[in-house]
Order: structure tokens, then sequence, then C-alpha cells
């Protein structure tokens, strides 16, 4: 069982699926399941990129755009 605690659990669905949308946008061959053979590069640029796009869409809702 996994130990991480989501701040908002019914938001797990919806980041699973922005995962594979941003790394299907960046290149990385991220799959349900083992991804063991990616390198920890591509892991972290999908991580990074997600947080990117988060922020850039948090600043334009607080911009009202």
């Amino acid at each position: 069982m996994s130990s991480k605690k989501h701040a908002v659990p019914e938001a797990k669905a919806a980041l699973d699926q922005f995962k594979y949308e941003v790394a299907n946008e960046i290149g990385v061959p991220l799959t349900k399941g083992y991804n063991g053979d990616l390198t920890s590069s591509q892991n972290g640029s999908v991580g990074g990129y997600m947080v990117k796009k988060m922020i850039e869409t948090q600043q334009r809702q607080m911009a009202g755009k």
C-alpha cells in the first residue's frame, strides 16, 4: 500500500490522466504499470512539466484570463 496521501483524493484520476497527457506531449513513453525502463530524467521531466502547466493555468485564472 502506498504511503502517499493526496490533498484532494478525488483529483487522483484527473492527475493521472494529466500525467499521461503531459508525457505524450513531451515524448516520454510513459505507460500504465511498470515504467522502470525510463530514466529518472524522463520521469522528472514529466513531473516538472506538469507543475509548469499547473502554475501557468493558475496564473491565468488569477489574472482573469
